[in-house]
């Protein structure tokens, strides 16, 4: 490495220097750079490649990274690969350095952290780089080398110093606007013959994920033999391990001839869990009330439950 170079600031936070030494990890090659922000390609990432024992790519922003209201510079960065095949926890800490071809001296613009600073890749943070990598009045003067007939070179080294892996965690995803409310209705036949079994109706879909009612008629727990006892269960065949559903949900038991403003309804808010996988009430209904015939909920032996199912939130461990 030779001294800074003078006539080139670097980004925030950054120092750059110049190189003879190629990158010793990837290098890249753009052919007709200009046509990237002509044909509005905003990003573009190179193919993966192996440093430190981890997997990376170098992610571009050929007029800066809108998303960070970056314009007038190149935005470059060094991202994590492979992410979900590494141990719970984990973290890696490298030192990398992001090159740039001066084609008309054939040494590298060298750009990295100041003061050789590590930086900590995790399950949260994923990507690392520079905002302002290069300005682009700079990367377009054929003055610096760095674009000759709208090619350039650019690359990257990747040093691991530590890794690790820490202690569980988790992300919560919520719903901005979570799709309308999932119905479901579970005809059942021959209520009355029913004895004090847990009986189950047929999985059903809200999303991706699964879900069951779960009728005990003679009551569970605080009301066995007085009330009917009414859950939501989610399938936890299907639900990711560690994850956790936050659902609204209503269960109803329908009024087969009166108005249906007459429905008993219930309606609450649960995390379901491989913890708690259903949830619902032990006294829904008397039995008495439910067995009058003049109450219209059970008609020729026939029962009409409905559960709506509103998924609001996603926990999943990292």
């Amino acid at each position: 490495m030779t001294e800074v170079l003078s006539n080139i600031s670097p980004p925030p936070g950054a120092v750059a220097s110049i190189s003879d030494a190629s990158p010793v990890h990837y290098t890249v090659k753009i052919e007709l750079f200009s046509l990237l922000a002509k044909n509005a390609v905003e990003k573009y990432e190179t193919g993966v490649f192996e440093a430190g024992g981890y997997t990376w790519k170098l992610v571009l922003y050929p007029s800066g990274n809108k998303s960070r209201n970056v314009k007038d510079y190149i935005s470059l960065y060094l991202a994590k690969v492979d992410a979900s095949s590494l141990p719970l926890g984990w973290e890696v800490h490298v030192i990398f350095r992001l090159f740039l071809l001066d084609q008309n001296k054939d040494s590298y613009l060298v750009i990295q952290d100041a003061a050789g600073q590590e930086r900590r890749f995790h399950g949260l943070k994923l990507e690392w780089g520079f905002d302002q990598f290069i300005q682009l009045s700079t990367f377009n003067d054929s003055r610096y080398g760095f674009l000759l007939e709208d090619t350039c070179v650019l690359g990257a080294e990747v040093f691991v110093r530590r890794e690790r892996s820490r202690g569980k965690g988790e992300v919560l995803s919520m719903i901005k606007q979570p799709t309308a409310a999932f119905k479901h209705t579970w005809k059942i036949e021959n209520f009355l013959k029913l004895d004090e079994k847990r009986q189950e109706s047929q999985t059903f879909s809200s999303a991706s994920e699964k879900w069951k009612i779960l009728l005990y008629p003679k009551g569970k727990d605080f009301g066995m033999g007085t009330h009917l006892s009414l859950y939501l269960a989610v399938d936890l065949e299907t639900l990711p391990a560690g994850c956790r559903l936050c659902a609204d949900y209503t269960l109803r038991i329908v009024n087969q001839v009166k108005d249906r403003k007459l429905d008993l309804s219930a309606k609450a808010k649960h995390w379901f869990g491989a913890s708690r996988s259903e949830s619902g009430w032990t006294r829904y209904v008397s039995l008495d009330y439910i067995y009058q015939p003049n109450n219209a909920y059970v008609i020729k032996d026939i029962c009409i439950i409905e559960a709506e199912v509103n998924v609001l939130g996603i926990s999943s461990p990292f």
